[in-house]
């Protein structure tokens, strides 16, 4: 790794401005440390059309690299040093059954309108474009879903069906206006997994999707620490359960969790439930002090895909290497997504 550290110094000084390296929150110290813009998904989007440089590297999964793919300009290059580095909750949406999902619905006259978690691949963005539909963040959910009720008859919000759970919770959509769909539609026919006469009376209809990683915190753990640490403050993000959700003392995106870290009184104790990348950074911050701990260890194991040795083998041949690039179909429509909810959270 010595060696690899090195060559992207080297290249990057080289390089200069002609070259940015963005990275996700979730990316290890290693990858961090050469980082020019970390952020979450909605702050590196907001990135894009304010950079010059010709080539972006971007140190995250892929639906983030085809989200700056999507909004680059004309002569800037998208790459990403690792491209099997997916997201799992994005694959369990996948654009084909996520359209005749929305034919569907739409069959008895309703207009539906879809919403995409940031976390989906171009094509479903796309879908979700010609749907007259947008994307939205775990940031800035609850703005883009009280959009998206204005807009139609109901949202299809996809694919993360606890962020749509806790998204409704804070609009207090009634459960009895809501429909969770069968785990049937991620990998079979919709036509056989969807009664569209259950969702002719419903507000919001979820895609049953998930992240795995922030499946791992339990009502259990916080039960534990409010046994024993009963000082101590627990946050989450909210791609984490309800029940875990409501038990916390609060609950955002990556830029809430790590703001609530900082500004935590000194000599506190803060549990915080999301990748353990970000939390160990965090504790490192402060661990002169405050006490910042994991909820639970939960590492995704596709940002760790992004290597210091795979990032310097990207540099080292970028001028040859194959950008990431969306079909121009897709692109236009998603596009259309992507920057409705910009301009919805100017």
């Amino acid at each position: 790794m010595e060696d690899s550290i090195k060559t992207i110094t080297q290249i990057k000084k080289e390089m200069g401005d002609k070259l940015v390296i963005l990275g996700h929150h979730y990316q290890s110290d290693d990858i961090i440390n050469f980082t020019d813009i970390r952020g979450d998904s909605l702050e590196l989007a907001r990135q894009i059309g304010q950079l010059d440089a010709e080539h972006i590297v971007f140190c995250g999964v892929y639906f983030m690299a085809e989200s700056a793919a999507i909004l680059r300009r004309q002569n800037q290059k998208i790459h990403i040093p690792d491209t099997s580095a997916t997201c799992p909750m994005a694959d369990m949406a996948e654009a084909n059954r996520v359209e005749k999902t929305l034919e569907i619905l739409q069959k008895n006259g309703r207009k539906v309108i879809p919403l995409t978690y940031v976390n989906s691949s171009a094509a479903v963005k796309g879908v979700v474009g010609r749907y007259d539909g947008s994307v939205c963040t775990s940031a800035n959910a609850k703005t883009m879903l009280e959009w998206a009720l204005k807009q139609g008859d109901a949202v299809l919000f996809l694919p993360d069906k606890q962020l749509a759970r806790n998204t409704a919770n804070l609009l207090e959509i009634p459960k009895s206006k809501r429909l969770v769909l069968s785990e049937g539609v991620i990998e079979g026919d919709p036509e056989l997994h969807i009664d569209p006469s259950t969702a002719e009376d419903k507000q919001l209809i979820v895609w049953p999707g998930y992240c795995p990683i922030h499946q791992d915190f339990t009502l259990d753990s916080i039960k534990t620490i409010r046994e024993n640490e009963p000082e101590a403050k627990i946050v989450v993000h909210p791609e984490c359960g309800q029940e875990v959700v409501k038990a916390s003392d609060g609950n955002g995106s990556t830029t809430f969790l790590i703001k609530y870290a900082n500004e935590a009184p000194a000599g506190s104790t803060v549990y915080i439930g999301t990748e353990t990348n970000l939390v160990n950074r965090l504790a490192s911050q402060h661990k002169e002090t405050k006490v910042i701990k994991p909820l639970a260890v939960s590492l995704c194991e596709d940002m760790g895909k992004i290597t210091v040795d795979n990032l310097a083998a990207l540099l080292k041949d970028i001028d040859n290497s194959t950008p990431v690039d969306v079909d121009e179909e897709i692109k236009k429509t998603a596009r259309i997504a992507l920057e409705r909810m910009l301009k919805v959270c100017a």
